[in-house]
Order: structure tokens, then C-alpha cells, then sequence
């Protein structure tokens, strides 16, 4: 590997990444970057772990898809084992499908039928939290080397950032948009029944509660129909 061309390529990447307009858009730049960057990925997908049930994010191909459904169903797997919270180890490689893997031998054998050959998985996490794992697959065995295994941890380091920084503005702006919407909704209700602000919100709150619907949904029935309902 080139390894002055792949640092060039790979701040790029970073760059790009923090120009994407959404988690999903930052999602699949992240997992396109590595079929390109990365020597022998053939595909990749990002694995969020949610206890046992696995979310599949941003996949290059329907192998990844079939490939997460397996280490959901089996309860094991090495991106499993590296989303998983707490776990020591943040890379895992497996370099050859065709040999036995008594680590994760039910997935590996049937991965074999998937087409799988080799695979890493690697750990997306910040200094504050851990945020899934970027899977990569090729379909040969022996594919990934340990430079491959080095150009991915790098790759998944700058995802982990990127991911991490588009999440938090997208929440920011959800909680803004969330913000907007509750005090239309107030200045509805007071306007309509001569409220105050307090009386306003106790009003939107209580409703929340006694039908267990999410504030922000009170508040936009409220902007859109003039009154709870």
C-alpha cells in the first residue's frame, strides 16, 4: 500500500464526511469510502446492537444485510462482538472463512454460504461513547492483510467523529424544531382560552401524559387542528 496516496485519500474522506447534511447521508459516505479505500472490501455496513436486536445501517450490499440478520439470529459474530458494549477488543479480523473459526462457529460457517471469505469489524467509538461497528467483507479469503486491518481502524476512527458529530447536530436540531413547535402550540392554547404561558404548557404536558403521546406530537396536532385533540 501506498501509504502517502492513502493519507491523502483518507483526509479527504475526512473532509467529506463533515460536509454531509444528515446521519444518513455521513452513514453511507462512511461505508462507501471504505469499498474504496480500503484494499479487498468488497462491501460494508455499520451495526448497531440494541441488546440483543441488531440495526443494520447504511449497508453497500445485501450481504451485509444477511450477514447482520445471522449474528442477530445466532447471538454471535465478530461485528456483534465488537458493537457490544463494554467488550475489550475493538478490531476483529477474520482473515480465512475456508478455515475453522472455533471462536464464532456457527456464524462462520454458515457466512460461508453467504459468500463471505474474509471480514473485520471494527469498533466505532469517541472518548464519550461507543456508537455500533463498521463491518467489512470480501468475498476471498485472505483478502484483508494487517495493513488492510490498519487502513480500516483508521477509516473507522474518522467514522466514529463523523458520526458522532452529525448525530449531536441532528439532535440539536430536532430538539430546536421540538422547541418551535411546543411554543406555537402554547401560543395557540392562549390565545384560544386566555392561558398563560405556565397554564399553556401544564395544559399540552398533562394531555401528553393522560393519552401517553410524545409532547412534541400534542404540539403539532395543536398547530395543525387549533386544539387538543
Amino acid at each position: 500500500m501506498e501509504w502517502r496516496v492513502f493519507a491523502q485519500q483518507m483526509a479527504s474522506m475526512a473532509r467529506d464526511l463533515l460536509a454531509q447534511q444528515s446521519v444518513d447521508a455521513t452513514l453511507e459516505h462512511i461505508t462507501d469510502s471504505a469499498t474504496r479505500l480500503v484494499a479487498g472490501c468488497d462491501a460494508a455496513g455499520i451495526l448497531l446492537l440494541h441488546g440483543k436486536r441488531v440495526e443494520t445501517l447504511a449497508p453497500t450490499s445485501d450481504l451485509v444485510v444477511k450477514s447482520d440478520q445471522l449474528q442477530e439470529r445466532l447471538a454471535e459474530g465478530p461485528c456483534f462482538d465488537a458493537a457490544r458494549s463494554g467488550t475489550a477488543e475493538r478490531v476483529f479480523r477474520i482473515t480465512d472463512f475456508t478455515d475453522e473459526q472455533p471462536r464464532w462457529p456457527a456464524y462462520a460457517e454458515q457466512a460461508r454460504g453467504l459468500g463471505v471469505g474474509s471480514m473485520m469489524g471494527f469498533l466505532l467509538y469517541t472518548e464519550d461513547e461507543e456508537l455500533g461497528a463498521l463491518d467489512l467483507y470480501s468475498s476471498r479469503p485472505g483478502s484483508f492483510t494487517e495493513d488492510s486491518e490498519t487502513a480500516g481502524w483508521l477509516l473507522a476512527s474518522h467514522a466514529a467523529v463523523a458520526f458522532s458529530s452529525a448525530r449531536s447536530h441532528a439532535q440539536l436540531e430536532q430538539a430546536v424544531a421540538t422547541r418551535h413547535v411546543i411554543g406555537e402550540a402554547m401560543g395557540i392554547l392562549m390565545g384560544s382560552h386566555h392561558l398563560t404561558e405556565k397554564d399553556a404548557f401544564d395544559v399540552l404536558r398533562r394531555f401528553s401524559q393522560e393519552k401517553n403521546i410524545k409532547l412534541r406530537e400534542v404540539a403539532r396536532r395543536v398547530c395543525e387542528q387549533g386544539r387538543l385533540a
